[in-house]
This record gives structure tokens, C-alpha cells and sequence, in this order.
């Protein structure tokens, strides 16, 4: 598991102070580029040496509690189930240790022509 924190500023707020619903899914973007980062991957390098990039095929996120302006919040990232081109990552957003949102994404491993290829045995060590 790999956690980094993300501050809630204005521009991640709505109306009301509460942060807008798609903003989470930024926070889990950078979860699991950081998480990646921490294995010492390089995913410019990877595209440019193996050809090989991640893409998000389907997301599913549940929001359970709101996070509000100047909150500062842990995105915890793990992986999951693996199969042979796509593998899955579970991600948590939380504040203190109050689970706020949580999220389940699908992401497939793609050549540099854009077709399905291998999970790297990187990933594969991890599920």
C-alpha cells in the first residue's frame, strides 16, 4: 500500500465548500501515480523503453462522506485482482481515519499500438 496526502483548497470546492464530486478522481489519479513512483517506475520511461502504457478502462467510486475546504486527506492505494492485460487498483480517500471515498479501477496494460499487452511482472509481484 502506498498513501500521499492532498490538501482540499478553493478551486476543489463547490458551492457549498464541499469538494465537487470529480475531484476525487483526480486525488486517486495522482494515489496511483505516486504509488507507481514509489515502485521506481517511470511511466514516460516505460512508454519509452517497453512501449507500455496504463489506461483507465472503468472506475467505479463511492462517495460516503464529504470533504470540505482546507481538509487534508490520505489517498491510500493497493492493487488487486490481476489477469493477464489489466489489473485493479483499490483506493481510499480518507480524513484522519474516516473513510470519505472509496474506489475500485480497472486499468489496462497497452502496447504502443494501442493493443492489449502483458501486466508488467512489477504489477504482478504486487496482487
Amino acid at each position: 500500500m502506498k498513501s500521499i496526502e492532498v490538501r482540499v483548497y478553493y478551486e476543489d470546492t463547490d458551492l457549498a465548500g464541499i469538494v465537487y464530486y470529480a475531484n476525487y478522481f483526480k486525488y486517486i489519479e495522482r494515489g496511483r501515480t505516486e504509488f507507481l513512483r514509489a515502485l521506481g517506475v517511470d511511466q514516460l520511461a516505460l512508454k519509452d523503453e517497453q512501449g507500455i502504457v496504463f489506461a483507465v478502462r472503468r472506475v467505479e467510486g463511492d462517495y460516503l462522506k464529504p470533504a470540505k475546504m482546507d481538509d487534508l486527506l490520505t489517498v491510500e492505494t493497493t492493487v488487486g485482482a490481476l489477469q493477464n492485460a489489466r489489473f485493479t487498483m483499490l483506493q481510499e480517500v480518507k480524513r484522519g481515519g474516516e473513510l470519505l471515498f472509496k474506489a475500485s479501477v480497472i486499468l489496462v496494460c497497452l502496447s504502443s499500438s494501442g493493443r492489449p499487452t502483458r501486466v508488467p511482472d512489477f504489477i504482478q509481484k504486487l496482487a
